[in-house]
């Protein structure tokens, strides 16, 4: 039997991901978290780590010279995060903003794609 030959990045951008997924399952069962003096549900939570799984998704694949995977990662971390900070800020722009990045992102994620 051989070992297992784990990269670091790859392996922090799944353990983000699988812990965003963790956190939204948890969410019905698991009561708000306190961070700090808040106190932050489970899918706010997942929400914030799967931006972080995306913004590490992005400089994993920009080092590993898959530029259009590292292009889709950005989009999705830039898209994500406004998605995110639009309701948690009370921003309806935010998320305005997040649905343009999301929409144009795939756009031209397409295009380059071709």
């Amino acid at each position: 039997m051989t070992a297992l030959d784990l990269e670091a990045g790859p392996v922090a951008v799944g353990s983000l991901v699988g812990l965003a997924g963790v956190l939204f399952l948890a969410a019905p069962v698991v009561d708000p978290v306190p961070v700090g003096s808040l106190r932050v549900s489970p899918v706010a939570l997942s929400a914030v780590t799967l931006t972080a799984g995306f913004a590490l998704g992005t400089a994993v694949f920009a080092l590993r010279g898959r530029r259009l995977f590292a292009l889709a990662h950005g989009v999705f971390a830039v898209a994500w995060a406004l998605l995110v900070a639009g309701p948690l800020l009370g921003s309806g722009d935010l998320l305005l903003a997040g649905v343009v990045v999301l929409v144009a992102g795939v756009g031209f994620l397409t295009s380059q794609a071709r």
